[in-house]
């Protein structure tokens, strides 16, 4: 098993997964092209007229680092980075790594801040020990759970203003969030109800989540991507939680467990429905941009969000077929048992939103939306003992 998928640290994208990379990038050029038919109305109205055929200088070059170890995830990110160079006429280029290529992949926070890398492209739940807010910027258990939810936080309700006033703080930009879709869990024995979970080891990504299901009786353990299968194979661990089918598959979890679980029809995950990635840059060398480099970065993020976002949801659909050729079975929760989730949730919702004050103030937005007519997902009956 090849937790790379086919790729080099060179970053040039081969392997099973090149149509998905050639639909994305022929997707971008639609955009492109698409763009440019009303790109000098937009510019007028936007003051934006950056235009790449009048980039000038030597190059500005960025080593940016993923949390992806393989899989499409990774043939995708290499080939969004490899295409900036042109679309900035050589003003910029990201130079692409894969996890642990250059660092561990908990310690990108400290090489982006320490200038070993520009930037990065974590899970941003990486950084619940660090910064307590940060489990509030990505999917939490029975929080909101589509992607336009998590939309409108951040570009309706000021999620991207509160996120880059924190991450300044630590000397980093945040640009924007990523979307790449549900997490899901492998395991060697079914889990076909909360009370299954009781005593597993149980491979979680820390924080919030871990919590949730230690409060659930799991064992749980902190592992980046690219540990999990050997510890599967060893039985260090009997269940883990990762990414989605297309990427799981290419790391081999189908080889070594028998059983996937899920939650119930329309409800994939009811931990992690829409977990979140993001771009995150020094300080240092977002400041050396121009002001129309950095908003063609801010814009690029943006797009690069939705393609990315889609181009594994259509590999995930592909790969369910190769988890039905090797005989995995799939297991789902029922109603009950969310409802069982939440009342182990709510608490621990809490209890890290007062963990410091912008933990709170995030939660608090995204709470009165949950509460709201739009969404319903919360009453004030599920709160009713609980004060920020």
């Amino acid at each position: 098993m090849t937790s790379k998928a086919g790729t080099s640290k060179a970053g040039k994208t081969r392997g099973p997964f090149r149509e998905n990379v050639e639909g994305v990038v022929e997707a971008r050029r639609d955009f492109l092209r698409r763009s440019a038919l009303v790109g000098a109305g937009a510019a007028a109205a936007t003051g934006f007229g950056f235009n790449i055929a009048s980039a000038q200088g030597k190059t500005r070059s960025w080593k940016i680092q993923t949390s992806w170890p393989g899989g499409v995830g990774l043939d995708i990110f290499k080939a969004w980075c490899n295409g900036i160079k042109e679309k900035t006429g050589g003003e910029l280029e990201f130079k692409p790594f894969g996890e642990k290529d250059v660092v561990g992949a908990f310690q990108m926070f400290d090489a982006v801040k320490n200038g070993v890398l520009e930037a990065m492209n974590p899970f941003t739940l990486y950084w619940a020990g660090r910064m307590p807010a940060s489990v509030f910027l990505s999917s939490y258990p029975l929080g909101p759970r589509n992607p336009h939810e998590w939309d409108v936080f951040y570009y309706g309700l000021g999620g991207l203003e509160i996120a880059r006033e924190l991450f300044a703080k630590q000397g980093l930009y945040y640009v924007g969030p990523i979307h790449h879709g549900p997490n899901i869990i492998h395991s060697k024995a079914p889990i076909r109800s909360i009370d299954d979970f009781k005593g597993r080891k149980m491979r979680l990504p820390g924080g919030m989540v871990a919590e949730v299901f230690q409060a659930a009786g799991a064992k749980t353990t902190l592992l980046p991507g690219s540990e999990i299968f050997p510890a599967l194979e060893k039985g260090t661990i009997d269940v883990a939680d990762y990414v989605g089918p297309a990427v799981n598959h290419a790391l081999g979890f189908h080889q070594v467990t028998k059983y996937i679980s899920m939650g119930p029809p329309g409800f994939m995950s009811i931990y992690q429905p829409v977990d979140l990635m993001d771009l995150t840059v020094s300080m240092k060398a977002w400041d050396a941009l121009s002001p129309k480099m950095k908003q063609f970065v801010e814009m690029e993020t943006h797009v690069y969000s939705d393609l990315h976002h889609a181009a594994i949801q259509k590999a995930d659909h592909d790969a369910w077929k190769k988890f039905d050729a090797a005989g995995t079975i799939i297991t789902r929760l029922g109603e009950s048992d969310v409802q069982k989730f939440t009342e182990l949730a709510v608490p621990i919702w809490y209890r890290w939103a007062k963990k410091d004050k912008d933990a709170a103030r995030v939660f608090k937005i995204q709470l009165d939306y949950m509460m709201s007519g739009s969404l319903g997902y919360v009453t004030p009956g599920m709160v009713k003992n609980q004060t920020l």
